[in-house]
């Protein structure tokens, strides 16, 4: 189980902190990724990171103003999100799966879901 956290209004410019709190399994063989939906739009991949090993990946989009981290005691993920922007707005999930790292980009290769936390990002 996956619960997202965090989401919110924000001016452009802002931050904001993204919180998912794994549980129910070992998260240790699996990536973690945050994954994002603007109104109307398709699940587009925002970053992943190794639950083992701690290996980051990010979309271009988001390269320098996002930084996707893990907490093993906590079993927690994080997003930190600086520099917002209003293309920020949107649902953001998370997401786990046993995913080979080349496809991290790719929504469809994570198994398990959150329900999703809305941020929302006024010019």
């Amino acid at each position: 189980q996956l619960q997202a956290s965090g989401g919110g209004l924000v001016q452009a410019g802002g931050s904001l902190r993204l919180s998912c709190a794994a549980s129910g399994r070992t998260f240790g063989s699996y990536t973690l990724a945050w994954i994002r939906q603007a109104p109307g739009k398709e699940r587009v991949f925002v970053a992943a990171i190794r639950w083992s090993g701690g290996n980051t990946y990010y979309a271009d989009s988001v390269k320098g103003r996002f930084t996707i981290s893990r907490d093993n005691a906590k079993n927690t993920v994080y997003l930190q999100m600086n520099s917002l922007k209003p293309e920020d707005t949107a649902v953001y999930y998370c997401a786990a799966g046993r995913v080979i790292w080349s496809t991290a980009y790719d929504p469809n290769s994570y198994d398990y879901w959150g329900q999703g936390t809305l941020v929302t990002v006024s010019s």
